[in-house]
């Protein structure tokens, strides 16, 4: 089986134009895959790497896709829970794709090692107040089947159930990934670009740039796929992956610009989705950008507020992909802002700058070269020209301008920020907090230095009265729309493109839930 799956991998990772239509047992989704920069749960951080987590991995709980809010048994089964800690217990005779039993130990290992990896996505487990020195004594394996979680920090176990709904805590198959570390790396260098998890699906082959296939894992807890492999095609030019799915050389397009997307409506044998998502697209400021100090500076920022063009982006130029959203937490969540205090007036962002006494404002705007965030930085290059401020776009494929934000090696950039799991603190604790210890939170990718805020974040996170907690994040929410180095202007909508002959597809409302298990032809 596994030389029949890679003969169809080699055919099917070659030109596109051979191919009359896709094999039965083959599901083949065209899409840019030039944002990954890893295949491990402790690293991958980008729209690609946290989608293929959800078929590769499992976690202890995961949301609902149909009620994401509601957190659902998966690896573990039940769980106990006092004021600082959570007693789970461990789905019984489950095993990962090596068919290695899924032991506390796996939990131990997992969790420990986005720790001790300290790689972007750790900030979601040290908020518990973990390190690479005190992670394993939170840790404990009680028995066979059931682990013990523990924390000092003052927040609740309904919270540290929600982190561990995220992406990056995946369990891994400790054996597997041991036999393959390298100088102590933890096994990082080998899950780069392979799997040991027990979800539906196991890497079969990736080659970065080009293509990944996975393959069935029969044997996942979650239950056999009905598909025996998925290939997942680098075709970096919407516009193609339009004709694709038009032809029926693919079964999804995922990426589809407004263009792309309005093309394909009523097209025979081609369904259209646009499916709510909770991504917000911001521009942001690196505050101490080498050789241009101004981007630094308040005024700037307020000015940048009412130079970006919400609603032509949004209506105008994207035709309802975006609706207007202005702070950090998307329409959806409890306690989201949904007033819209600015709005595009050129002239008052001059004013502003003019008041400040700063003269001759420009920057340089790195954006990935996909849809939709090219078009979001040209329309923005166009509306901050008007307030006389010049932008020069920079576009990258999307795994180089996400380094060099890493990097700091930036003056600006447009993006977007899915949550990590449901609770207001995901977004919170990226665009409000930098605790100064390397946490990569946004914040902390923009320079922005914020003590004062940082305590408020930690405070809204420990606050057991909803109401009182709610009221929190909306002072967070203000402090940021106010004055910080982020424009946050749109919420999204994720257009896909799928063959009317497909079943069992599902996508949900964060980024990592896009579900291949039940999909059939």
């Amino acid at each position: 089986m596994i030389k029949k799956l890679i003969a169809i991998s080699i055919l099917l990772t070659g030109s596109f134009a051979a191919m009359a239509a896709t094999p039965p047992n083959a599901l083949v989704v065209a899409q840019s895959l030039d944002d990954v920069t890893s295949l491990d749960p402790a690293q991958g951080f980008e729209l690609t790497s946290v989608q293929t987590f959800t078929n590769i991995y499992q976690r202890l709980v995961q949301s609902d896709p149909q009620n994401p809010t509601q957190l659902k048994p998966t690896l573990a089964t039940s769980w106990k829970s006092t004021a600082h800690s959570l007693t789970l217990t461990l789905l019984d005779k489950a095993q990962f794709a090596s068919g290695n039993p899924i032991r506390p130990e796996d939990v131990i290992f997992s969790l420990g090692r986005v720790v001790k990896l300290n790689l972007a996505p750790s900030f979601i487990l040290t908020q518990l107040g973990w390190n690479k020195d005190n992670v394993d004594s939170h840790l404990q394996k009680i028995d066979a089947n059931t682990i013990k979680i523990t924390w000092d920090v003052n927040v609740g176990p309904s919270f540290v159930l929600s982190l561990l709904s995220a992406p990056a805590s995946s369990i891994v198959d400790e054996k597997v990934v041991e036999a393959h570390e390298k100088n102590g790396d933890l096994g990082h260098s080998w899950l780069n670009n392979h799997s040991a998890g027990s979800g539906p699906f196991k890497i079969l082959k990736y080659t970065p740039h080009e293509a990944l296939v996975l393959a069935a894992n029969k044997t996942s807890p979650a239950g056999a796929p009905k598909m025996q492999m998925i290939l997942m095609k680098n075709v970096p030019d919407a516009a193609t992956r339009q004709l694709l799915i038009e032809q029926g050389d693919a079964d999804i397009a995922r990426n589809l610009g407004s263009d792309q997307f309005q093309s394909l409506k009523g097209k025979p044998g081609v369904k259209t989705l646009a499916l709510p998502y909770a991504s917000l697209y911001y521009l942001m400021f690196n505050t101490q950008a080498k050789n241009n100090p101004v981007l630094g500076n308040p005024k700037f920022w307020e000015a940048a507020r009412w130079a970006f063009d919400y609603k032509g982006i949004a209506v105008d130029l994207m035709r309802g992909q975006f609706q207007v959203q202005q702070s950090f937490l998307p329409q959806g969540f409890k306690g989201a802002l949904t007033d819209q205090p600015y709005r595009y007036n050129p002239e008052k962002a001059k004013q502003i700058l003019k008041d400040a006494g700063i003269k001759n404002p420009h920057f340089k705007l790195i954006v990935s070269n996909q849809p939709p965030y090219l078009d979001v930085a040209q329309a923005l290059q166009a509306s901050f020209a008007k307030a006389g401020i010049t932008v020069e776009l920079i576009p990258g494929i999307s795994s180089q301008v996400s380094n060099e934000v890493k990097e700091h090696d930036y003056e600006a950039t447009v993006s977007a920020w899915g949550p990590d799991y449901f609770d207001p603190n995901t977004n919170a604790s990226t665009f409000a907090y930098n605790p100064g210890n390397g946490s990569k939170t946004l914040a902390w990718r923009a320079n922005w230095q914020i003590p004062a805020l940082s305590k408020m974040t930690i405070a809204a996170r420990a606050e057991t009265n909803e109401a009182k907690r709610t009221e929190m994040y909306q002072v967070l929410q203000r402090r940021v729309r106010e004055s910080s180095p982020f424009v946050i202007g749109l919420q999204n909508k994720k257009l896909v493109a799928i063959r009317d002959n497909l079943k069992g597809y599902v996508q949900g409302i964060t980024p990592d839930m896009v579900y291949y298990q039940n999909v059939s032809k």
